[in-house]
C-alpha cells in the first residue's frame, strides 16, 4: 500500500540529512509485546540531487561512485507503527582510503538502526532492565546490551575532567565481598559525586588516586574528611601537607559505641554476675544484658514508653553506664562549634570529666581522641563530613546486588573488553567516573 507524503508527517518524523522521502508504504507485521497487531511504516528515501558524498573513513568529499546498494534500517517508532527506512547507500572510490561506503550522519557504522533510535534505547536501558527494553522495541537482548555498553563507554570517555576542581573531598571504604575485602571510595564533597574507587583500603589503594590527581591538583585541595584509619592519614600527609584532615562525627561516635559503651556494658555484666553468686547469675546479668541497642540509640529515637522507662531504670541502677551514656551525647556537641577556641575549651571540659570517671575504656578512648584533636577541631573551619559518602556506599552495595548474575562483566578476558579495549579492565574502577 502506497500513500502520498504530507508535510505534517515529515515534520513529525524529522529529516534525514542527504536524503528526501520519496514515498511511504505500510506493511503488516506480527504482534507487539502486548499481543496487539504491530504494523510497519516503511519510508522509501532517495538521495538528494547534488548533495556531496563523504568518505566514512577520512570524511573527504568523493565524487566517484563505485556502486550503490539498498539498505534497510530501523528508526524511532511513530505512534504504534514501527518505522523502517529504505535508502540507497553508495560505495565510493576514495583516492585516499580506497573503496569505502559513504558517511551517513544519522547512521553509525555497521548498524541496522538510526543513531536517534540507539540513543533512545540507551537512555531507557539506564532505568529499565534490558529484557523489557528489548521487548518494547522488538529487538534482540544482545542488541540492547551492546548499545548500552557502547553508551556507557562513551559516557566514561567523556568524563576525563572529573578530577578537576577538587577542593574538599571525603574518603571512606566499603566491603566488596566476604573475607575483609574492601574498596576505597573518594567523593567530591562540593559536587556530591564519586570521583574514584580502587580495591583495598591501604596506602596503595589511595596512592593511585593521588598519583592520577597530580601535584598541581593535589595542592588545590583544602580539606579531606576521613576516618581515623592510619594508612589513609599517612598517605594523605605525603601528598596533601597543606590540606586539613577532618575527622567526622559519624566514625568517632561509632568507635565510641564499640570501644566504650560495648566494653563497659560487658564489664558491668560480668561484674554483677560475679558479685551475685552462682545462684543468681542469670538474674543479675539480665539487668544489663540485652540493653545494647538502648544504650547505642539516641534518646530521641526511642519510640515506645517501655524503652524509655527501661533506659531510665538501667542508667539509675548503674553508674558506669550512666557516665558513658551522658558523655556520648555531650561529645556530639563538639562538632557544633565554629570557633576553634570555643571547641578547644569544650574539649578540655569533656576530657576532664572522662578522666575523672576512672573507667579504663573511657580513659583509653579519651587518650586516642587527644592524639587526633587537630583533625577534630578542623571541623570548625571546614564543616564537612562523610554522610553523603556513606549514602553513596549504600548505593554501590545496591548496585552490586542488582548486577549479580550479569553475564558480561567488563573484565580483561570478556568479550566486552575485546570490543572496547579503552574501557577500564577492573569492574571496581569503573564506578569512579559514574554518577552515584
Amino acid at each position: 500500500m502506497t500513500e502520498p507524503v504530507s508535510d505534517a508527517l515529515l515534520k513529525l518524523l524529522g529529516e534525514w540529512e542527504g536524503f528526501d522521502v520519496e514515498r511511504v508504504e505500510t506493511e503488516a507485521e506480527g504482534d507487539d509485546v502486548f499481543g496487539a497487531p504491530a504494523p510497519r511504516l516503511v519510508l522509501m528515501l532517495r538521495a538528494k540531487a547534488g548533495a556531496p558524498k563523504r568518505c566514512s573513513q577520512c570524511g573527504a568529499i568523493v565524487e566517484k561512485i563505485h556502486d550503490v546498494s539498498e539498505r534497510r534500517v530501523r528508526d524511532l517508532p511513530l505512534g504504534e507503527w514501527d518505522t523502517w527506512l529504505v535508502f540507497p547507500r553508495a560505495r565510493l572510490q576514495c583516492p585516499r582510503c580506497g573503496p569505502t561506503v559513504e558517511a551517513v550522519p544519522w547512521l553509525d557504522r555497521y548498524q541496522r538502526m538510526t543513531t536517534r533510535l540507539a540513543e533512545k534505547i540507551a537512555r531507557l536501558a539506564q532505568v529499565l532492565p534490558i529484557k523489557q527494553v528489548a521487548a518494547w522495541f522488538g529487538v534482540g537482548w544482545d542488541t540492547v546490551k551492546q548499545i548500552d555498553q557502547r553508551a556507557l563507554a562513551q559516557r566514561l570517555g567523556a568524563a576525563e575532567d572529573h578530577l578537576d576542581g577538587l577542593r574538599r573531598i571525603a574518603i571512606d571504604e566499603f566491603a566488596i565481598c566476604r573475607g575483609h575485602q574492601y574498596a576505597t571510595v573518594v567523593l567530591d564533597v562540593d559536587r556530591k559525586r564519586v570521583v574514584w574507587i580502587a580495591r583495598g583500603r591501604d596506602q596503595e589503594a589511595l596512592r593511585g588516586f593521588l598519583t592520577a590527581l597530580g601535584p598541581t591538583r593535589c595542592a588545590a585541595v583544602d580539606a579531606v574528611a576521613v576516618d581515623m584509619w592510619k594508612p589513609y592519614a599517612a598517605e594523605l600527609r605525603v601528598h596533601y601537607p597543606q590540606a586539613a584532615l577532618v575527622y567526622d562525627l559519624f566514625h568517632i561516635v561509632a568507635k565510641y559505641a564499640l570501644d566504650v559503651i560495648d566494653r563497659v556494658r560487658v564489664d558491668e555484666t560480668n561484674r554483677l554476675a560475679a558479685a551475685a553468686g552462682q545462684g543468681k547469675v542469670r538474674e543479675a546479668r539480665r539487668v544489663i544484658k540485652g540493653a545494647r541497642w538502648l544504650l547505642l540509640r539516641n534518646k530521641a529515637n526511642l519510640k515506645t514508653r517501655g524503652e524509655r522507662v527501661r533506659l531510665r531504670d538501667l542508667l539509675r541502677a548503674n553508674r558506669a553506664l550512666f557516665i558513658v551514656y551522658v558523655l556520648k551525647d555531650d561529645l556530639k556537641r563538639l562538632w557544633q562549634y565554629r570557633s576553634p577556641v570555643a571547641a578547644l575549651r569544650f574539649w578540655k571540659a569533656w576530657r576532664r570529666r572522662a578522666l575523672r570517671s576512672r573507667i579504663p575504656a573511657l580513659r583509653k578512648f579519651t587518650a586516642m581522641l587527644e592524639r587526633h584533636l587537630d583533625g577534630i577541631l578542623s571541623h570548625c573551619r571546614y564543616p564537612i563530613n562523610s554522610g553523603v559518602l556513606e549514602g553513596c556506599n549504600n548505593k554501590i552495595k545496591a548496585l552490586k546486588r542488582v548486577a549479580y548474575g550479569i553475564a558480561t562483566m567488563p573484565t580483561s578476558s570478556s568479550r566486552f573488553a575485546r570490543r572496547f579495549p579503552e574501557f577500564p579492565d577492573d569492574p571496581i574502577r569503573i564506578a569512579h567516573k559514574c554518577p552515584i
